[in-house]
């Protein structure tokens, strides 16, 4: 298993506060299916960043994230 990094870009439909940050997981070598990673930040990572800045009081629903993936390589820290 190889350990790699991104750096994306998440935003809400209607949140106004943007997530950019970097995302690490575990993979066979090989190619990155970026689809399949942007769905595995809002799911790990955007989802909780988001109900974090909106409170209780909002229900955050997946479908309102889009991740944009900047860049992606092997992490080797």
């Amino acid at each position: 298993m190889t350990l790699y990094i991104a750096q994306f870009t998440a935003k809400h439909r209607l949140i106004q506060v943007e997530e950019n940050s970097v995302f690490m997981w575990r993979q066979e070598s090989g190619d990155i299916d970026n689809s399949m990673l942007a769905d595995k930040i809002k799911r790990e990572s955007s989802i909780h960043f988001f109900n974090m800045i909106a409170g209780k009081n909002y229900n955050i629903e997946l479908e309102d994230i889009t991740v944009t993936i900047w860049k992606t390589e092997p992490f080797n820290g």
